[in-house]
């Protein structure tokens, strides 16, 4: 494991104690691991680019997720899918849950995962491995998923380039309706968090992604992630939150050149806009094994 501090590393074996016990999590107990399980427990985390979303990006990503079947790529110990299975607010407005499923090439993350959500279905499988597997259609399909040039087994069937979000965005759309992913910001077609304004922007890999897959990608209900660049652990990427209705792509013959564009739009920015959850949460009481 990577040196952390001696508060991080005891709550790191809290966690991991947690997750050993016989017997299911409440749901603080599920809190604490996903707040203090380190991702660098695992020794492949830096070469896999495997950095857990902040909480707070993850809510803000929910937002988007819509629909009863969701399927997060990439899914690391199930930050993301914990967050977007809205389990209060189906339950206040009486509709089932939402089925969940996981897929994570990392053994170590998925026993995490099992603990966290163990009412989704957890497949520990290489990403691009996934259309092969026969899990139907989804509503959304959501990810962090590494960025950049990260080793893999092979290439999206419409994307041969370098990026690994854009190989995993091009796996979802074979797989689901809509999409909703945490990219950096040099790969979304624009630039918003941190910005004095949105403005379109794409460089030339992603115009390549758009041309070769035909898929757009959009700012949904535009969040500005700055705020969080120091919430992640190890690093501190500048990213967006982008998504994108796979229903409504285009034909690959209508996709742009692949040529860098840019088009700016001097607005006002829209204060920033956080999920209110006025449901009321069990008084559960977090305890560790002895």
């Amino acid at each position: 494991m990577a040196r952390l501090s001696k508060e991080a590393a005891k709550a790191h074996e809290r966690a991991a104690a947690l997750v050993a016990l016989d017997r299911d999590l409440t749901e603080n107990e599920k809190e604490f691991v996903l707040d203090n399980w380190q991702e660098a427990a695992t020794a492949s985390h830096n070469l896999d680019g495997a950095f857990f979303t902040p909480e707070p990006l993850a809510r803000d990503l929910s937002i988007e997720v819509h629909g009863d079947r969701i399927i997060d790529l990439c899914a690391g110990i199930g930050r993301l899918a914990y967050t977007c299975r809205d389990y209060w607010g189906r339950r206040w407005n009486n509709q089932p849950p939402r089925e969940i499923v996981c897929v994570e090439k990392n053994p170590a993350y998925v026993a995490v995962g099992r603990k966290i959500l163990p009412e989704a279905t957890w497949i520990c499988a290489d990403v691009l491995t996934v259309p092969t597997l026969g899990l139907g259609r989804f509503d959304t399909a959501i990810s962090n998923p590494p960025f950049g040039a990260i080793p893999r087994s092979g290439n999206a069937p419409t994307y041969t380039g370098g990026r690994f979000e854009y190989h995993v965005i091009a796996i979802a759309a074979m797989l689901a309706d809509f999409g909703a992913f945490i990219i950096p910001q040099r790969s979304a077609p624009f630039r918003y968090s941190g910005e004095p304004y949105y403005r379109e922007e794409r460089d030339r890999e992603c115009a390549r992604f758009e041309k070769e897959t035909g898929i757009r990608l959009g700012p949904g209900a535009g969040f500005d992630t700055s705020m969080y660049r120091q919430e992640w652990r190890g690093v501190s990427p500048k990213v967006e939150v982008t998504v994108c209705d796979f229903d409504e792509k285009p034909a690959l013959n209508e996709a742009p050149d692949a040529t860098p564009r840019v088009a700016e739009l001097h607005l006002p920015r829209p204060r920033q806009r956080r999920p209110i959850v006025d449901v009321p949460l069990p008084d559960e009481q977090l305890a560790f094994p002895a």
